[in-house]
């Protein structure tokens, strides 16, 4: 069970305006990625991106506590602090996510060969976590992120990047690609494989490399 915060813990923190929106924003961006995170460490049987899912755990704490500072900041009348407390309701319920998310990968601790149920879990999924790697041949080496529009192309989002021996979590559109570069990815399984076919080099990217199906208004 997660211990709730105490304040010592944000003493040393300097009070910064930001608006409750730009902090529910992020909240939701975080709230997001941490079950991404959480998602593939378990499938992955990773412990270091399970410890980024305990780091985005804390922050959430954090941002939390901001919203909480700001909320109250911004109340003037009593209206205005029933509003707020909607927006409180929801930045709580980002925050459950985020613990979800921290008790997910304590399966971590447990035997791998003591996991035999999680497979079954997440085979039905709409949505499947997979990892390709970028090949030196494929047209995808030096591209940036943002500019292959993989989400719309092909239904699949880019969570991390393993490089060498360092990860970056929710790349930024103006990420680069490299070769060698082991994506981690969410989405349909057809958009996988045929990202994972132009990883491999095997077919070039297209632009609108897109399944006729689902450019046909099949969806997701």
């Amino acid at each position: 069970m997660k211990m709730p915060w105490k304040k010592e813990e944000f003493e040393g923190i300097e009070y910064e305006p930001t608006s409750v929106k730009e902090l529910l924003t992020e909240m939701k961006d975080v709230s997001e990625l941490i079950i991404d995170l959480a998602y593939s460490a378990v499938v992955f049987d990773s412990k270091e991106i399970g410890e980024e899912v305990s780091h985005l755990e804390s922050k959430m704490d954090m941002l939390k506590y901001k919203i909480r500072l700001a909320s109250m900041l911004a109340a003037r009348t009593t209206e205005e602090a029933e509003q707020l407390t909607g927006i409180l309701q929801v930045a709580s319920a980002a925050e459950t996510i985020a613990n979800a998310a921290g008790d997910m990968v304590k399966l971590l601790d447990i035997d791998i060969e003591s996991r035999p149920f999680i497979p079954s879990i997440l085979k039905d999924a709409d949505e499947k976590i997979n990892t390709t790697e970028i090949t030196s041949s494929s047209s995808l080496s030096n591209r940036i992120l943002g500019e292959l529009s993989l989400e719309s192309e092909l239904g699949v989002r880019i969570i991390a990047i393993r490089r060498m021996k360092k990860w970056i979590y929710d790349p930024e559109d103006d990420a680069r690609l490299k070769a060698g570069d082991r994506l981690i990815v969410r989405g349909v399984m057809d958009g996988f494989l045929r990202l994972k076919s132009i990883a491999a080099g095997q077919r070039a990217w297209e632009e609108r490399d897109v399944d006729i199906s689902r450019a046909g208004g099949g969806g997701k």
